[in-house]
């Protein structure tokens, strides 16, 4: 089940039309256990950039992070899979230059699980629009999530116009060779994951680099692996480019992403 609460109070329908009928907003999403989370710092920035970009106005991330945890406490639960949207519910389509207060969406989800099945992904010509930016302009990736579902894969992986490898439908990309993890660079959502697991990798010693990477070059690598706000999972094919799953990798991923600082929420 999830629940909503809007600007600190339980959520109704009505007072949610904005963001159904605009569809413009931005939003974070994290793990809770035992009331604290990974990466806080890097949610807060996230927020507030993106709040300042899309609205033209401030947002306290301070105070986003805050109504989370009264929600959370309001819900009577300690872990959660939370998300945090921001929206306005005096945006206006027809005069969007207009200035507006932001609102405040937490939703709780139950947590996710620790343990994910290996995919099988497809890849398709995509790039998403302003991809430095969390926004709810999600319908893309959810269509050729779909699609690649109905071609028997489990997901899609984007490529842009020069054939190079971006990002997974919700997901970052993680290559392994080896001795080094590899980053695709390109226009792509870095994720809390990603930011949080290159710097727990930093602090274990182990090399890691971004670089451009064609979709014809999957194939010297190893082994790979998806990482996103719900975890850590292994790929193990991409087209017609197979590997078996590195549960010695995995686990040193698990590790050091393990290994990052958990922070109260507020």
């Amino acid at each position: 089940m999830t629940l909503a609460f809007l600007n600190g109070e339980p959520a109704l329908a009505d007072a949610l039309r904005a963001l159904a009928l605009a569809n413009y907003g931005h939003f974070t999403s994290m793990q809770v256990r035992e009331g604290a989370v990974q990466g806080r710092d890097l949610h807060i920035q996230r927020l507030e950039d993106a709040t300042q970009a899309l609205f033209g106005t401030s947002l306290d991330g301070e105070s986003a992070l805050q109504q989370a945890a009264h929600a959370l406490a309001s819900a009577g639960l300690r872990d959660a899979s939370v998300r945090i949207t921001v929206f306005s519910l005096h945006f206006d389509y027809r005069d969007p230059a207009r200035a507006v207060v932001p609102d405040v969406l937490v939703t709780l989800s139950p947590s996710s699980a620790t343990e994910k099945p290996a995919l099988r992904v497809k890849t398709y010509p995509f790039v998403r629009p302003l991809p430095q930016f969390k926004h709810v302009g999600t319908f893309p990736l959810f269509h050729y999530r779909r699609q690649a579902l109905a071609e028997g894969f489990d997901d899609a992986l984007f490529v842009d116009p020069a054939g190079q490898v971006v990002e997974g439908s919700i997901w970052n990309l993680g290559l392994w060779d080896g001795d080094t993890v590899t980053w695709p660079e390109g226009p792509a959502l870095r994720g809390t994951a990603e930011r949080l697991l290159q710097a727990a990798l930093t602090r274990a010693g182990v090399p890691q680099r971004s670089t451009r990477v064609r979709q014809d070059d999957l194939g010297r690598f190893k082994a790979a692996f998806a990482c996103n706000a719900s975890g850590l999972q292994p790929v193990v094919g991409v087209d017609g480019v197979a590997w078996g799953i590195d549960t010695a990798l995995m686990a040193r991923m698990a590790g050091a992403l393990e290994a990052s600082p958990w922070e109260p929420l507020a």
